[in-house]
C-alpha cells in the first residue's frame, strides 16, 4: 500500500497545483467525499488516500449550527494537527476558518476515531515551521497561499486533554490559556 500511495501522490501532487484542478476541485471533490463517506459509513475518505486527512466538526461562527469540513492535516510532532485554510488557492478564506476563532472547541474524526480538540490560530512566530512541516508532507502546498493573494490561516488543533493540562500550568482559566 505504501508504494501505491507514494505513486498516487507523485501523480496527484503536480496536478493539484494546476489551475484546472484548483477550479474544479472546490465543487467536484466535496460531493464525491460525501458520497464515499455515506457509502462506506464514514470509514473511507477520498482525500485520506493521498494525505493525512480529518473531518472537522465545528460550530458556525454566526449561525451556531454544526458544520463539517474534510481537511488535510499535518501532524505537529506533539500530538496535535496543523490545518491550513488554503481553499484551493481561492481569494477568500474558507468558512471553517471563521468558525474556529468564534468557537475554538471542536471535534475531529481521524481514521474513524473522534477526538475533542481546541483550535488556536498559529501566530507569526510559528508559521514558517508549520508550513515547512506541511510542505514535507505535500510539496508545493504553500503555493496555494502565494496564488490566493492572502495570508492563509493556519490552525493548531490540540486534543482537549492536552489543552487542559497546559491551562492548569499556565493559567487559572482553561479557555484563555491559548
Amino acid at each position: 500500500m505504501f508504494t501505491v500511495q507514494r505513486l498516487v501522490r507523485a501523480v496527484a501532487a503536480p496536478l493539484s497545483r494546476t489551475r484546472l484542478f484548483r477550479a474544479l476541485a472546490p465543487t467536484a471533490l466535496p460531493p464525491v467525499e460525501r458520497a464515499l463517506h455515506r457509502l462506506s459509513r464514514g470509514r473511507v475518505q477520498l482525500s485520506a488516500l493521498l494525505v493525512p486527512s480529518l473531518v472537522l466538526h465545528s460550530t458556525g461562527a454566526k449561525s451556531g449550527l454544526p458544520r463539517e469540513s474534510a481537511l488535510m492535516y499535518t501532524p505537529d510532532g506533539h500530538g496535535g494537527a496543523i490545518v491550513a485554510g488554503t481553499s484551493f488557492a481561492r481569494e477568500h478564506h474558507p468558512a471553517w476558518t471563521y468558525n474556529l476563532p468564534a468557537h475554538p472547541e471542536a471535534d475531529i474524526v481521524v481514521r474513524g476515531r473522534r477526538l475533542h480538540v481546541w483550535a488556536s490560530l498559529i501566530g507569526p512566530d510559528a508559521r514558517e515551521e508549520a508550513w515547512r512541516r506541511s510542505e514535507r508532507q505535500w510539496p508545493g502546498y504553500r503555493g496555494y497561499e502565494r496564488d490566493s493573494g492572502r495570508a492563509v490561516r493556519l490552525f493548531l488543533l490540540r486534543p482537549v486533554a492536552e489543552r487542559s493540562t497546559m491551562s492548569v500550568e499556565g493559567s487559572h482559566h482553561g479557555r484563555h490559556a491559548e
